[in-house]
């Protein structure tokens, strides 16, 4: 096998002032041909010990959880999750979950804590600190602080001996037997373990809090799932001269020139007093034309489809989409409390407005 020719330039100031040029030529092998199945067997192995540790760590759940959430539920102010390294990046993740799932916390890097952050930390607040050994020095380091502050402190880590733990008035043990990593040197199953954890941590303080899904779209107001729960169907419904309309004894070329001139595929029957009375589709004209030897001598009346369903404007767009999709029909007619037609909703304008 011939090897790559690497050439290494390096640049030398002669006395006079000029440059010469010199080049070594480095011999290296080129990398073995990887092994397909091995790759496939290591990965395989790295989520069934990753698994194994997911496993231990639930079997060990147990009061300390409770004890936790109850002093999360119980916190006035902000919840602080802190750590460094791999810990760090779990502990940033635990933060943004608790803050999008009802519980105001944020992250604090444990080196920048010690150079003026542990301002933010007021006595208000709890502490939870993730460190797998327990002992990292910069995360002990403010521990004191907080002690003195009276800040209760959970800690996260694999040594319920530790400083850490120690510290801290509740102590989640993550401890795992190994980690995937075959050196066992790179936090591997013990970082998902960790993540597990704080995510059970988190959905069980969601539950005793109550929060719901309109809760939660509150605070993803950007995403499709908080269009689908906080839009309301006055925002996207037509109303107005948008809204097709005709009366019952409205004849059948006047009820075609309404549906096509507003693009609705329908118009809405009105009667006396505003009342409404049916709804004519394109498929009801359809239907109409195949069984009829006279079409454009019926009026609206004859052809309409009584008793269309309705819908309330401060009902959730979501509540419309479920109709929808249950009763296989493409508009609702808005109504009052009154039942007084205000306007339609169809399937598409759920799709324009993105909240299918």
């Amino acid at each position: 096998m011939k090897a790559q020719r690497i050439f290494a330039y390096q640049l030398n100031t002669l006395l006079k002032g000029s440059l010469s040029l010199r080049y070594t030529v480095l011999e290296m092998p080129r990398p073995k041909k990887i092994n397909g199945e091995a790759i496939l067997a290591s990965a395989r192995r790295v989520i069934e010990v990753e698994m194994l540790g997911l496993q231990e760590v639930g079997d060990r759940i147990g009061q300390e959880l409770l004890e936790a959430v109850e002093i999360l539920h119980s916190c006035s102010g902000k919840i602080v999750v802190t750590g460094i390294g791999k810990s760090g990046h779990i502990a940033r993740k635990l933060a943004s979950t608790l803050a999008s799932t009802g519980t105001p916390a944020f992250f604090v890097h444990p080196a920048e804590a010690s150079h003026g952050d542990l301002g933010m930390i007021s006595q208000r607040d709890a502490i939870i600190a993730i460190s797998y050994s327990g002992e990292s020095a910069e995360l002990n380091l403010i521990l004191p602080f907080a002690k003195r502050l009276g800040v209760k402190l959970i800690s996260i880590t694999g040594d319920p001996k530790s400083t850490l733990a120690l510290l801290s008035e509740v102590t989640l043990n993550v401890r795992i037997t190994k980690e995937a990593c075959p050196l066992g040197l790179a936090p591997t199953a013990s970082t998902t373990a960790t993540l597990a954890i704080g995510d059970a941590l988190a959905v069980s303080l969601l539950g005793a809090k109550g929060f719901n899904q309109k809760d939660f779209a509150r605070s993803h107001p950007g995403g499709s799932l908080g269009k689908k729960l906080l839009t309301r169907v006055a925002d996207v419904m037509r109303t107005a001269e948008s809204f097709p309309r005709v009366s019952p004894k409205s004849r059948l070329k006047d009820v075609i020139v309404e549906i096509s001139q507003k693009r609705l595929g329908m118009a809405a029957v009105i009667g006396k007093d505003n009342i409404l009375a049916g709804i004519i589709t394109d498929g009801d004209l359809r239907r109409l034309l195949e069984r009829s030897d006279q079409p454009l001598m019926t009026t609206a009346e004859n052809i309409m489809t009584r008793n269309p369903k309705t819908i309330r404007p401060d009902a959730l767009a979501s509540e419309a989409l479920a109709i929808f999709e249950v009763q296989k029909i493409n508009h609702l007619i808005v109504v009052d409390e009154k039942d007084v037609p205000l306007g339609v909703l169809g399937f598409h304008d759920l799709v324009t407005e993105k909240i299918i």
